[in-house]
């Protein structure tokens, strides 16, 4: 393939990566706008119990991760990946509309997960077609795509949860319904600069000499050890929307005369990832050029030991605030939490595509938002305990976790080095087999 080099650029990216990025933009705004009302409106309109709220939450999120697994597949092998980013967003505006209605509360649900099933997968995967090969662009196209996501989530507690808070639960609601369709009307109006679309069924799957590497089951074995893990992590780390969200509702959040708004804080996290994600990377290129890089496995333990901190700080703060600790505890979690999410997330993430065997790139990168199911469900029955212990103690749990998650991801440090050696191996040779013997097989 050829570089796609376009006459006019925006940013010194094509266009299209804009048009990918504002409608990114757009729907993470009305997927976190949604979810920083879900808990309240659970336990303060429909007066659902907190335990049953946290399981709803839990399983929700769950499946929100769960679908693209699926919808990946229907986008590749029916839809196309155009008409499955249109059809997700029109499901996805339909059901943030349909919260608006207290008797649809489930069916709503239900309608976003499926939509955001055949919407997240489809649209990144338009970046790399993009570019050529040979395009050095594409090496930071996706780091663009990321602070789409970011900015979303940043903008989506203040819109969203200052409606819903001052005026009403169904107004917020329709926000994030109203942000979907604007994602949806970018993406239908800036169609000429996407790459052309094609008939998923004449997509010819090329064959690749080694498929079956020496080290394919122990790249599984790896993997699954890594996501067993993962899932063991966001069992602590996804409190972030659910029982954190309800401790900080009882905090101290007076400035003056003024409240600050309860859902204000879920733009802390988005917030801090833009500005923290650019030094963070600039300290990881000083270590690497100094020759004192960490593995990824080292990385990821050390993101869950901070984020452990971080609900460590928590259960200092129930400890020694029980009646209402100050707002700027809830700060300093988040900032620590951040540190951690920025080391083990985005380096989970990437471990699981570089590993990724030949033929199974999709299918494997698919498998991180398993991981990330399976962690939300846990997060979701954790989340059940919160109102059966003290504050206090339910966050040393959430500490616990989160260390139990840092010991079993150093445990597969060494592993992962040899499993990831032999896969630069694989890789190596077939980058050295001619193109039309890899062809023909």
């Amino acid at each position: 393939m050829s570089t796609r080099r376009d006459a006019s650029t925006w940013f010194g990216q094509p266009r299209g990566l804009t048009i990918l990025f504002l409608t990114n933009m757009w729907e993470t705004f009305s997927y976190y706008g949604m979810r920083a009302l879900l808990v309240y409106y659970m336990t303060k309109q429909l007066l659902i119990s907190q335990q049953h709220s946290s399981f709803i939450y839990g399983t929700y999120t769950a499946f929100a991760y769960f679908t693209p697994i699926v919808g990946g597949a229907i986008a590749d092998r029916y839809l196309g990946k155009k008409r499955a980013v249109i059809i997700g967003a029109t499901t996805m505006a339909a059901g943030h509309f349909m919260m608006a209605f207290e008797p649809l509360f489930y069916f709503a649900l239900a309608t976003i997960a499926l939509g955001n099933g055949l919407f997240l997968p489809s649209l990144p995967s338009q970046i790399n077609d993009l570019y050529g090969p040979d395009d050095p662009r594409r090496g930071w196209a996706y780091n663009v795509y990321y602070v789409g996501v970011n900015v979303g989530g940043f903008l989506a507690p203040l819109i969203c949860g200052t409606l819903g808070e001052t005026y009403g639960w169904h107004y917020g609601f329709g926000a994030a319904g109203v942000g979907m369709l604007a994602g949806l009307a970018i993406y239908l109006s800036g169609q000429r600069y996407l790459p052309p679309s094609r008939n998923p069924a004449s997509i010819i799957e090329p064959q690749i000499v080694g498929q079956r590497g020496g080290s394919g089951r122990d790249t599984f074995l790896l993997l699954l050890a890594v996501g067993l893990a993962v899932t063991v992590f966001r069992g602590a780390y996804e409190q972030v929307g659910n029982t954190v969200a309800l401790w900080i509702e009882g905090a101290n959040r007076h400035v003056g005369g003024r409240e600050i708004p309860m859902t204000w804080f879920q733009s802390l996290n988005p917030l801090l990832v833009i500005v923290m994600t650019p030094v963070l990377l600039a300290r990881w290129k000083r270590r690497a050029a100094a020759g004192k890089e960490h593995s990824p496995l080292q990385k990821m333990a050390a993101g869950a030991l901070i984020v452990g901190g971080a609900y460590g700080l928590l259960a200092v703060a129930s400890l020694v605030s029980p009646t209402g600790p100050s707002w700027w505890w809830a700060v300093a979690y988040f900032v620590i939490l951040t540190l951690g999410e920025l080391y083990i997330l985005p380096t989970g993430l990437g471990l699981f595509a570089r590993l990724a065997p030949p033929k199974l790139g999709a299918t494997t990168v698919a498998a991180w938002y398993l991981a990330i199911f399976t962690g939300s469900m846990t997060a979701g029955l954790i989340g059940s305990w919160y109102s059966k212990l003290q504050p206090a103690w339910f966050f040393l749990v959430l500490t616990g976790v989160a260390s139990l998650a840092a010991l079993m991801l150093m445990g597969l440090d060494r592993r992962a080095r040899s499993v990831e050696t032999a896969r630069i191996a694989e890789r190596s040779a077939l980058a050295a087999v001619p193109e039309g013997l890899a062809a023909n097989g």
